[in-house]
């Protein structure tokens, strides 16, 4: 593992790697925040795609970079897609995501969610009620979010300290890094990294929003505009990564 100033500067040219390569990331999104999402994504440089047509999922997997699955509102038609659409990522290998949101809700979406995890995700994200129910996960990183972001694979892991209150009083800002990471993973072979990237950046943005807005419905609109404008020197001045080695 590289030292902590060493790893932010390649956070760095991940950024700079996503605005520039313009990544396609296919979303297989909660509809909740489809918009949402497709913004956030557009903010920070790369091209959403969205449509959960059975007729167009294999197509539009083909043309992806990466792939982030996301079992927000989840029905037979959408389990058909995301199922096909994690086929075309895997035989691929293009990087994708299973964000397996309230998982802890529901035996069904819990099993639905197992079975994704069984075919070998890159990342499995997703809240402390959500991951702590599941152990190992297949290879996958595994990242667990809160206050303190924790990310583990193998026996590495990076705790990301950057983030708002604010964020958990705006629908869709979780899934919305499930997408990011999508992003980072298109640009940055580096799981790890690419996934502090994303974490890093959409705290920071966060951070920077918050200290602007007035409320959850200001800092929304700001959060974008911070992606979208997040320089070199805002990551290496405000990030805020331990390491641990297990």
């Amino acid at each position: 593992m590289t030292g902590t100033s060493d790893f932010v500067e390649s956070v760095v040219a991940s950024l700079a790697l996503v605005r520039q390569r313009r990544p396609r990331v296919y979303c297989l999104m909660n509809t909740v925040v489809q918009k949402f999402v497709a913004d956030g994504l557009a903010a920070l440089g790369a091209i959403p795609s969205m449509t959960s047509a059975l007729e167009e999922v294999e197509a539009f997997a083909q043309r992806a970079d990466a792939l982030v699955v996301n079992l927000g509102t989840l029905d037979e038609e959408r389990r058909t897609a995301i199922r096909s659409a994690t086929v075309v990522a895997r035989h691929a290998n293009k990087p994708w995501i299973v964000d397996p949101v309230h998982c802890d809700y529901s035996p069904s979406r819990l099993a639905f969610a197992r079975e994704l995890i069984a075919s070998e995700p890159s990342v499995v994200r997703g809240n402390a009620s959500e991951m702590d129910l599941f152990g190992e996960v297949n290879g996958a990183l595994k990242i667990k979010t809160g206050a303190v972001d924790e990310l583990t694979l193998d026996l590495h892991t990076i705790r990301v300290e950057n983030g708002h209150p604010l964020m958990a009083q705006v629908t869709g800002t979780g899934c919305l890094s499930g997408a990011l990471i999508a992003a980072f993973m298109a640009v940055e072979p580096d799981r790890l990294k690419a996934a502090t990237g994303t974490l890093l950046t959409s705290g920071i943005a966060a951070e920077i929003a918050a200290e602007r807005s007035s409320g959850p419905g200001t800092f929304e609109a700001l959060f974008r505009d911070a992606l979208a404008a997040l320089r070199p020197e805002d990551i290496i001045v405000n990030a805020r990564i331990s390491h641990a080695e297990g």
